[in-house]
């Protein structure tokens, strides 16, 4: 099964897709994670995007594509798939599918994770963690134990992300509707697209997405 993931950052993508891989033996295929490992490898992908990206310059949809290919080619037929950051735009959409009708792949579901901005900024700004062993806490929802203390390693070093503001959050949001518009249509036109209540606990957002894989 082949899963396209959408949702805004903060919304869980990160620890649901992580489930599914424990959970199903399904691989995660982020672009920035992939684009990254083949400019350290030096591939011939990775070679020709450090070009790209050493002259200031976006890197283009066929390199993308190409590193989507190569890393498909590396997996083998029946090991499920979740896209993660890809696809962005209609033109990615349409080249994802050539991409996966080229290996006998199909794309089965795209599941977004809705989210409500007020309660999704109260989330992020509120986070943060442990310096040492990056065990995570909230303000409000999970506070340490003892008071400054981890609960799983005694450090009293913490740390917040510098871009979790409401600020920030609200830009994200709004590039995130922005690059997502316009490929919903073309998969709603296709019947495959699903919304669950991102802003429900972990377990129950994992449950949802599972009744969506198993219809």
């Amino acid at each position: 099964m082949n899963i396209i993931l959408l949702g805004p950052p903060g919304a869980g993508k990160g620890t649901q897709a992580h489930k599914l891989v424990e959970q199903r033996g399904m691989v995660q295929l982020s672009t920035g994670d992939m684009l990254r490992a083949a400019v350290k490898a030096q591939t011939p992908v990775g070679l020709k995007a450090k070009a790209v990206m050493d002259a200031g310059e976006l890197v283009s949809d066929d390199i993308v594509s190409a590193l989507i290919g190569d890393a498909l080619d590396a997996l083998d037929a029946d090991t499920g798939v979740i896209f993660d950051g890809y696809p962005r735009t209609a033109a990615q959409a349409h080249s994802l599918d050539e991409i996966l009708e080229e290996r006998g792949r199909a794309l089965h579901h795209v599941v977004e994770l809705e989210v409500d901005v007020d309660a999704l900024i109260d989330r992020i700004t509120g986070r943060f963690t442990c310096a040492n062993c990056g065990a995570g806490y909230h303000d409000r929802h999970k506070l340490p134990k003892v008071e400054g203390v981890c609960d799983r390693c005694g450090s009293t070093e913490f740390k917040r992300r510098p871009d979790d503001n409401e600020e920030t959050v609200r830009t994200r949001m709004e590039e995130y509707r922005a690059k997502t518009a316009p490929i919903l249509p073309i998969y709603e036109e296709r019947g495959i697209v699903s919304r669950v209540d991102g802003m429900a606990d972990m377990d129950s957002v994992s449950a949802s997405i599972a009744k969506v894989l198993d219809s």
